[in-house]
């Protein structure tokens, strides 16, 4: 089942005890750790699950970056050609996980609208209002026991979030 959890101000805490872990292991070759996600938007209402966005300079160093995340307790999970420009890490590999990493390219399209979705639900605190109450109701239809009911609530999530960049001028207007 997921779950969403009234906001947990000691989210912050458990990112940066995070990145400070990550930062040791990848040494040089991180160039930004950012808490994104909605743990990441203070008083919005979440999965307890702190997502972490990680900047290398190329991603083409897959086996460098795997095992770094391997040492770290991190199950690679490939989501398809998706997993090319944004790929996901998850610790424990089992349900459910608390820690979610996506590498990405830093200046990438991916490190951006990354970014500005989360600074936009901080600065909009209705829009993320908007985005607890759609999460909530998502979170009733996906039961999460399955990585495919996991990706189908993030993927029903698709239209807000685009909208939401369009609004953020992260993403041209259709």
């Amino acid at each position: 089942m997921i779950v969403i959890v009234p906001y947990d101000a000691g989210w912050p805490a458990q990112f940066e005890s995070e990145a400070r872990r990550i930062a040791a292991c990848f040494g040089a070759e991180a160039l930004r750790i950012e808490h994104v996600g909605s743990t990441s938007v203070p008083g919005l209402a979440s999965k307890p699950v702190i997502d972490i966005q990680v900047s290398v300079s190329a991603l083409d160093r897959r086996e460098l970056h795997l095992g770094l995340m391997r040492q770290l307790g991190y199950t690679h999970f490939a989501l398809g050609e998706f997993d090319r420009v944004y790929p996901f890490f998850k610790r424990p590999e089992t349900w459910p996980s608390t820690h979610h990493v996506h590498l990405c390219e830093a200046g990438s399209e991916q490190e951006r609208m990354h970014l500005q979705f989360r600074d936009y639900l901080r600065q909009h605190p209705p829009v993320a209002a908007e985005y607890e109450a759609l999460k909530r109701l998502l979170a009733s239809r996906f039961d999460g026991l399955t990585l495919q009911s996991q990706e189908g609530f993030s993927l029903a999530k698709g239209d807000f979030v685009r909208r939401v960049l369009q609004e953020a001028g992260a993403v041209p207007r259709k």
